[in-house]
């Protein structure tokens, strides 16, 4: 039976076995399960598709226009709905950003367990969705919805970039240095909030960081000295830091110390609170990652740890990165920081 106002609806996060990117699956057996699907080199007009685990696809339909496309869901991380849709629409569209395009639409991905939650509390869901999409400047012009055992919401997302101008994963060159535009720790801030241990001030800055739109991603096309972009979600910033190295076939060098955290991220961290998918990640990728001897074991989940609506990786060359960093700052990214570089050498990450 549906639920009533006088039947008390569950915590969102109590009816999920996962939340946000944490809900992804490992990288390790997501390229198992892709290894036999058919190659899409043979189209022509897709100059961006599977090969390099980049962010979107890109379709060029003309001489200055391509279609980007993307699609991202996931399972709720907190209890608010109206957040929740907030926070799902904020990471699926950083994908378009992250390829330097601009939403121009989107559908709305829905699956809510209808005999649990309420048309109030699911309706919320689709508002925060819409906010997001209203900030962004593009309607949601439709979507498909299914009665399922998990709440899960996201969308489809389309956007334009000029073909010339598209921004990838792959075009790192050696000599750049690497911007993160966002803190980390979502992972361990979401993990707290699941077992009541996050503050105000912790649930604040998750909120603030997920709902955070990228933008910025829109301006990097245009400035000289950009050559590779991807956006920090669920394989965590080894992870995405890895796939940039592999499809420039570059070493991916990060300074630590450098990588900016969340407000109370460490503490928790320190703590011992952390998701499984910080664990799995590592598993799916430790034999292309060098870690300091000795590194302390909540350092190394903090590098794994699985972002919703994490920032923008950028590679720029050197003698641009302080101007990349002003543009960055000024879109009110006050966190971005400079945290590594582009060497030459075999296609791994090498954390100092």
């Amino acid at each position: 039976m549906t639920t009533s106002a006088t039947t008390p609806e569950p915590r969102l996060t109590s009816l999920a076995h996962g939340g946000g990117c944490g809900c992804k699956m490992a990288p390790e057996r997501l390229r198992n399960i892709l290894a036999e699907m058919p190659s899409a080199a043979a189209f022509s007009s897709l100059l961006v598709g599977t090969e390099t685990s980049d962010d979107a696809a890109v379709w060029k339909i003309s001489e200055d226009q391509a279609v980007v496309a993307t699609t991202d869901f996931f399972m709720p991380m907190v209890d608010d709905p109206f957040v929740f849709g907030q926070i799902a629409a904020t990471n699926a569209l950083s994908d378009v950003y992250a390829m330097g395009g601009r939403p121009i639409l989107a559908l709305a991905i829905l699956g809510m367990p209808i005999n649990v939650l309420s048309d109030a509390t699911i309706r919320q869901v689709l508002a925060g969705g819409a906010e997001v999409c209203g900030r962004a400047g593009i309607p949601v012009a439709g979507g498909h919805s299914i009665d399922s055992v998990e709440p899960i919401y996201g969308l489809a997302a389309i956007g334009l970039v000029d073909p010339a101008r598209v921004l990838t994963n792959k075009g790192a060159r050696v000599g750049d240095r690497l911007i993160l535009t966002k803190g980390i720790g979502v992972g361990v801030l979401s993990a707290a909030f699941k077992q009541d241990r996050l503050s105000d001030a912790g649930y604040a800055a998750l909120v603030a960081s997920t709902t955070q739109l990228n933008a910025v991603g829109t301006l990097l096309p245009g400035t000289p000295g950009v050559h590779a972009v991807t956006d920090v979600t669920g394989f965590g910033l080894l992870g995405h830091a890895l796939e940039m190295a592999r499809g420039a076939g570059v070493t991916v060098e990060i300074d630590e110390a450098a990588v900016p955290m969340l407000a109370g991220v460490e503490a928790l961290a320190r703590d011992g609170v952390a998701t499984g998918a910080s664990a799995r990640n590592w598993s799916s990728y430790a034999e292309g990652v060098v870690l300091p001897d000795g590194i302390e074991g909540w350092r190394r989940t903090l590098l794994t740890d699985p972002q919703t609506s994490g920032g923008l990786l950028i590679a720029v060359a050197e003698d641009r990165c302080e101007a990349v960093l002003d543009l960055v700052r000024g879109e009110s990214f006050g966190l971005a920081a400079e945290i590594g570089r582009i060497a030459a050498g075999p296609a791994v990450v090498r954390v100092s």
